[in-house]
């Protein structure tokens, strides 16, 4: 089903978005493609090369790649192109923490004052940017105006999660992220680093030995942020192993009961510092949101159930139920 027909709002995101490119279609995403560079060669991600592609020459080639972010003639180019016959345009883009994508982005919107463009920071990237730019499109499938487009997208913003099992040290040593005894030492054990991904910034979060325990372990930690009864959206994702990355997605259907479940290859902003072999989970809770709070109250990392009483000076008085993440609380009030 083609959910574009009604669009009032044009979607944009990035390549780093990890999007299957069957969904951003449905959704009539549109992807700008990052840039990789490997000594003299460049390419553009997902244009001039796809994933499977890319991967074979890292494994092949000693020359560790890089990234770059688009330009700005790019994305002077993709909005004037995409905002014909809309209202406007949101453009939900890697972290501004992660690469320059955002700044180009700025930059060509500064050039098209005749054109409403709103721009999302998601502080995420790969699947956890993905569901973002899926909840602005699933908005602007629906009719949403520019504002709503843009809140639905910064109301996921924060509140995605992304764990990942390395299944090599290699390739975070090319990358400079572990010196030359880590990778040593952890080959030997058979350590399999289990990653997160937090605002846009991939971090290690433990060590496990084996393969096996790792996936058991990645399993445990997705387990800890769900409760009886919530409504979850899932997302495997893979480095170059699509048959691991299907059984992964039957056992988080069969344990979880996701109420979607997206399998996805990482594109190589993510890939490559992890190299293949690397499986991940990429997920989020249904919320409604917070509307209902007083001013000047927001959330830290919302989660498990609890009531919440407030007498509001104007005289309201209201009983609520308020969803927090483990070890949460009100921040700002």
């Amino acid at each position: 089903m083609n959910h574009s027909a009604r669009r009032r709002i044009a979607i944009v995101t990035d390549s780093a978005a990890d999007i299957p490119p069957d969904l951003a279609q449905e959704y009539g995403v549109h992807v700008e493609p990052l840039i990789l560079i490997m000594g003299t060669e460049t390419w553009r991600d997902g244009v001039d090369i796809d994933p499977p592609g890319f991967y074979e020459l890292l494994q092949r080639s000693s020359t560790f790649p890089t990234t770059s972010q688009p330009s700005i003639a790019s994305f002077i180019e993709l909005f004037s192109r995409v905002s014909r016959n809309t209202d406007g345009v949101v453009a939900v883009l890697v972290s501004d923490e992660l690469s320059g994508t955002l700044s180009s982005a700025r930059a060509a919107a500064a050039k098209l004052p005749e054109i409403a463009i709103e721009l999302v920071d998601s502080r995420a990237v790969s699947m956890q940017l993905g569901f973002t730019v899926l909840a602005a499109a699933r908005a602007a499938a629906g009719g949403a105006g520019l504002d709503e487009v843009a809140a639905a997208a910064r109301a996921l913003v924060g509140r995605t999660h992304v764990y990942s099992v390395v299944d090599t040290l290699e390739y975070l040593h090319r990358g400079g992220r572990i010196g030359a005894a880590a990778r040593h030492f952890g080959s030997a054990l058979n350590l399999k680093p289990i990653l997160e991904v937090r605002d846009g910034i991939v971090s290690p979060l433990t060590r496990v030995r084996t393969r096996r325990k790792a996936l058991c372990t990645l399993l445990k930690l997705v387990g800890e942020h769900l409760a009886e009864g919530d409504k979850v959206h899932m997302a495997v994702l893979h480095v170059a192993v699509p048959a691991e990355a299907a059984s992964l997605a039957e056992q988080l259907e069969a344990r979880f009961h996701p109420v979607e479940m997206i399998e996805s290859e990482c594109g190589p902003v993510i890939g490559v510092h992890v190299g293949p072999g690397t499986l991940g989970v990429g997920f989020y809770v249904e919320w409604a949101g917070a509307s209902w709070l007083p001013p000047g109250c927001c959330l830290e990392e919302p989660y498990s159930t609890m009531r919440l009483d407030w007498q509001v000076q104007a005289g309201f008085a209201g009983i609520a139920k308020l969803r927090l993440w483990p070890r949460s609380r009100i921040i700002a009030w």
